[in-house]
Order: C-alpha cells, then structure tokens, then sequence
C-alpha cells in the first residue's frame, strides 16, 4: 500500500505533466540508476518539480532536488512537501561561520543520493543562465565518478514567472545532455564556463 507521500508524489507527477507536459528528452545520456548530479538553468520555483516529474519513476527516488531551507521550510505544508514527497536536501543561502552550504549536498552525494542543482544559485528571466556559482565545480572536485548532466528547462518561466503564486498551462521540456567531468588541471573559472555552455547548448537542441 502507498504511504500518503508517495501518492502525493505520485498525484503531484501527474499534475506536473497535466499543467505543463513535463516532457524529458534525452540526448547522449539514457536515463540510468547511476548516481548524478543534474545541472540546469533556473527560471521558476518550478524548476525541480518539473526535472523531477520528468524523470523516470525509478529514478525519482534516487533522485533528490537542493531546496532552499529559509524558503522551503517557511510552513509546515512546504516543510512536508519536500522533506516527505521530495527528500530534499536543504541549504541555507548564506554562509555561516559553523557551515559551508555545500555540507548537505557532500553528505548526500556521500550516501549515495543523486542531486538536481541550479548553480546559477538564483533565478533568472533574462534567458541566458547567469554565471555559474562555484558549487558544482567543488561537487565535481570531490566526486569525480559522480556523472554530470547538463540540462536545459525550456518554457517553465511562462508557467510560473518570478513573483506568480499560480501556475499557467504551457507545454514545457527538460532536455538532458551528454555527461561530462572535470579535466584534469582545469580551473574552477573555464569549467565553470565550459559547464554552464554545455547547458545553453541544450536549448538548440530543445527548440
């Protein structure tokens, strides 16, 4: 039998794909229950739902999206939504002295988890992703046998714009790249570029 948190997520899926299509498409990285981290651009509080709604159901409990603790966790509905039916992983958007944001993210990856990461860090509504933050260049550092998939979200930002609380029926599609590492002797600036470029590829593809 179905605890309430896996058909809530089951009932959120299939919202996700009625409001918006959640269509995933996959180029140069088969949908697999290998441990990942997904990297995409990041337009709408959407964002997660929709990468996550996208993914094959097998996947889903592999698969654990960042949420940021000051926002996700501001009631108990947000709080229970994506502890129980997401199993996110928190992070607090500003540093603090006794810890480094990307403590949980570590710990995840560490027990085997697969993450989805917006390293932009903020959303935008310009289109273009905004420069990479120097998070996923540190998870790649560590983890070097953890595979990273670009992914480009195409449509999301007309489902729920910045500063909207209700969603708009738009066909939307995550596209879901080739996987790449980092390069031996390359620097945290140039794989960033290179990282956040193998992104805004994907939208060529997805158009």
């Amino acid at each position: 039998m179905l605890t309430l948190a896996e058909f809530a997520g089951l009932v959120l899926a299939f919202i996700a794909r009625l409001i918006t299509g959640a269509q995933g498409h996959w180029y140069g990285s088969p949908p697999k229950a290998e441990q990942r981290i997904y990297f995409a651009n990041h337009q709408s509080h959407l964002d997660w739902v929709l990468i996550w709604a996208a993914l094959p159901r097998d996947l889903r409990t592999l698969t654990r999206p960042i949420a940021a603790k000051d926002y996700w966790t501001a009631s108990r509905f947000k709080h229970w939504l994506t502890r129980e039916v997401f199993n996110a992983v928190y992070v607090n958007r500003q540093r603090t002295d006794d810890q480094d944001p990307l403590e949980p993210l570590v710990a995840a990856l560490k027990n085997g988890d697969s993450l989805v990461i917006f390293p932009e860090g903020t959303r935008s509504n310009k289109g273009e992703p905004q420069s990479f933050k120097s998070g996923l260049y540190h998870l790649a550092e560590q983890f070097p046998q953890v595979q990273l998939i670009p992914a480009w979200i195409d449509n999301v930002q007309r489902v729920m714009p910045k500063g909207e609380v209700v969603p708009v029926p738009i066909l939307c599609s995550v596209t879901f790249g080739a996987p790449m590492q980092l390069q031996p002797g390359e620097d945290k600036r140039a794989f960033l570029e290179r990282a956040r470029d193998a992104v805004t590829a994907l939208r060529k593809v997805a158009a």
